[in-house]
């Protein structure tokens, strides 16, 4: 499907200008609506639609896992890491094994985990705009 290049070119504007934890909320996000671009396809019997959504979702999850930094993050980025790597493992066995039940469980951990990282966001804003608000006092 070709899309207008007018919006092509806005989200990658939208993109280019955006904060890493922006960036991090938009790959939770695409991740879920590749999912559930690929339960639709999975309902209309496009194997092939719902492999493409499939491997667009498994390649968002790996860019998470090569991006985490263990020495930073320690026991997090490790369980993190953890998660990673078994949802990535329940969509190759989903693709493989045309099992779309699947989807739902990782669709659910993509809500969860993104959800989790935008109130850590919205936290780590306040105290940001706390700490302005103190030094320019």
């Amino acid at each position: 499907m070709n899309q207008n290049p007018y919006i092509r070119q806005y989200q990658k504007t939208q993109l280019e200008t955006a904060s890493p934890e922006k960036i991090l909320i938009m790959l939770y996000n695409g991740a879920i609506n590749f999912l559930k671009k690929a339960k639709i396809a999975f309902d209309n019997s496009d194997k092939i639609e719902a492999h493409n959504n499939i491997m667009a979702a498994e390649r968002i999850i790996m860019e998470f896992m090569t991006t985490l930094d263990m020495d930073l993050g320690g026991e997090m980025a490790k369980n993190l890491y953890s998660l990673y790597v078994y949802l990535y493992n329940r969509l190759v066995e989903c693709n493989m094994k045309n099992k779309p039940e699947i989807l739902d469980e990782v669709i659910g951990h993509l809500v969860k985990l993104r959800d989790t990282w935008n109130k850590a966001i919205e936290i780590s804003n306040k105290e940001k705009a706390q700490q302005e608000e103190e030094t320019d006092e």
